[in-house]
């Protein structure tokens, strides 16, 4: 029980006295559970001051640029660990052992096959289908596949669905692409490591030897690690929000990915694209610039600033060392797009309209220019993302179900019409 207490003055009712919890660090909380017996309910749109939840997994600290997964720094684990390291972490809350990773990379390695007849499903879709909707409803399909172990109560079925989904996601998006483009899929191959299997299935084909870059494959292992969680985001939340009814791990993770392609979300390195494309030339910058400024025009940069971050964003510094060393090794400094991408870096760090607003560029802005220098459509953008997040996401879902969370119920504040009588339709 906590021993400090907020007091509610409330004009007409009696003081209402609300216990103040402290977590391991940040913000305290004020519990308001009680307020629903006085009839009162809390309103914070978005829930941008709400704690719907209490975790262990990631913490965020906006304001000093900080982001810890179990008590990692990203920055640290991003130099000293791999993906599969960091999927690890956050499903178990420590970094593995040496024996202990030799045997979750066995079991993820083993599973990213999928049914043989999942494949028939991706004929029911258009070839022009956008990637994330095709990936909603297969990922959503595993469930009538792996029905064996969906049992939520159980920790060996939990375990199983969560090897299953972190191994199978990279297949089913190497397989929206090659359907998107009329090429036969490309088998995982148990040999590569997570990041070369993906890059292989997704660019090999069966008449040519796949050959994997190191440097390619250490970027696209950075990338899925620094999109791996990102505490109560909206996909995350959602996520939850479906777990907590009881939902089957693949539904819960559809739901995710459902949420993450909104353009406010994980299609926001997408916008940075269509952004870069709009402004088209490094003679156009200094016009689109005043256009940001000037509050009374619709037009925004994308990709710089960051909802929680009110300072730099630190997964983008890593970014930016991972796409400065991808764009070297593919000799493409001189693309147009990325010219103007750099241009408007510079601005964003040397402008003070930009600086005092800490308007600084977020990993969404550095990410978008790694997919496009290594060939991956924008389409598949928000796939790529949807990819690394998945083991948050099964973090989360894992860690309400252990700790047995009420299912979720948000309340409103109504504004609509009070109670009325239905008149006659005559009477209309």
């Amino acid at each position: 029980m906590s021993d400090r207490k907020a007091t509610l003055h409330v004009e007409g009712m009696d003081p209402i006295e609300l216990p103040i919890y402290s977590g391991s660090t940040g913000p305290d909380v004020i519990d308001v559970r009680q307020l629903v017996s006085k009839g009162l309910f809390t309103y914070d749109p978005g829930f941008v001051s709400t704690a719907s939840c209490e975790s262990k997994i990631t913490y965020i600290d906006g304001d000093n640029g900080i982001l810890l997964h179990r008590g990692y720094a990203i920055e640290d684990l991003a130099a000293n660990s791999n993906y599969l390291e960091t999927c690890y972490l956050l499903v178990h809350g420590d970094l593995p052992s040496a024996e202990q990773l030799q045997e979750f990379t066995a079991n993820i390695t083993n599973n990213t096959m999928v049914h043989e007849q999942l494949m028939h499903f991706f004929n029911g879709f258009r070839r022009d289908a956008h990637p994330m909707a095709i990936m909603c409803g297969v990922v959503g399909a595993l469930s009538s596949f792996y029905h064996d172990k969906l049992d939520n109560s159980n920790s060996d079925h939990r375990e199983k669905a969560i090897h299953r989904l972190i191994a199978k996601m990279p297949t089913l998006a190497a397989m929206c692409y090659k359907y998107s483009i009329g090429q036969p899929f490309i088998y995982p191959r148990d040999d590569l490591n997570y990041a070369e299997n993906f890059l292989h299935m997704m660019f090999g084909t069966p008449t040519a030897e796949s050959n994997i870059d190191p440097v390619l494959a250490r970027a696209m292992d950075k990338i899925f690690m620094l999109h791996a969680d990102h505490e109560q985001n909206a996909s995350t939340s959602t996520v939850r929000l479906a777990g907590s009814s009881g939902a089957n791990p693949f539904a819960c993770i559809a739901s995710g990915i459902a949420a993450l392609w909104g353009p406010a979300h994980g299609g926001a390195n997408e916008a940075v694209l269509d952004m870069l494309e709009e402004i088209g030339d490094v003679s156009n910058i200094d016009a689109f610039v005043a256009k940001a400024k000037d509050k009374n025009d619709p037009f925004r940069l994308m990709g710089f600033g960051h909802r929680v971050y009110k300072n730099f964003d630190p997964r983008a510094t890593v970014m930016r060392e991972t796409c400065d060393e991808v764009l070297e090794l593919l000799g493409v400094e001189n693309d147009p797009l990325l010219q103007i991408a750099k241009r408007l870096e510079q601005i964003a760090l040397e402008d003070e309209y930009f600086i005092q607003r800490k308007l600084y560029p977020n990993v969404d802005f550095y990410s978008g220019l790694i997919y496009q220098s290594m060939g991956f459509p924008v389409e598949m953008f928000t796939v790529l993302f949807a990819i690394g997040r998945t083991p948050g996401w099964l973090a989360h879902w894992d860690e309400l179900l252990v700790n047995k969370s009420r299912i979720a119920r948000p309340r409103q504040t109504y504004s609509g019409k009070p109670e009325r009588t239905v008149p006659h339709i005559d009477q209309r």
